[in-house]
């Protein structure tokens, strides 16, 4: 990546994750993304303003309550603008987030009206969780 890119990059990910968190954005919440903004442009001299911004923004979010497709596209490009900010993206970085990006989107689209669904997220997250360690735990035996 170039300077010119590496500098300009994360600044658009990150203005893009402040607006889509600020959309419907009233009262406190406003003042809250506004300096989300100030943070992603202090983060171009001084990367841990990056962290912040993202904070801000997810304070934002909680503020401001907007849409959920637009909380979407400001989690992705939090992801985006972390990743370009402090490191080389890389193909996997990238298709995982948009991968996990798209499923919380589809579980939020689509209205499930099974009222046993919450008390099984639980448990198909800790099979999820036993069948990702499970190759650590073969190797210590």
């Amino acid at each position: 990546m170039t300077a010119a890119a590496s500098r300009l990059l994360p600044l658009v990910f990150g203005v893009l994750m402040a607006v889509a968190a600020a959309y419907r954005a009233d009262g406190s919440a406003v003042f809250v993304a506004a300096a989300a903004v100030v943070a992603v442009a202090w983060s171009v001299w001084w990367r841990p303003a990056s962290t912040a911004a993202v904070l801000l923004t997810v304070l934002t979010v909680a503020l401001a309550g907007p849409v959920e497709m637009f909380t979407a596209l400001a989690g992705l490009s939090a992801a985006a603008y972390l990743v370009v900010r402090h490191t080389n993206p890389t193909a996997p970085t990238m298709v995982s987030a948009v991968g996990f990006t798209a499923a919380g989107t589809v579980a939020v689209a689509v209205p499930a009206t099974v009222p046993w669904l919450p008390m099984a997220a639980p448990l198909a997250l800790l099979v999820g969780y036993l069948v990702a360690v499970r190759p650590y735990l073969a190797a210590r035996r």
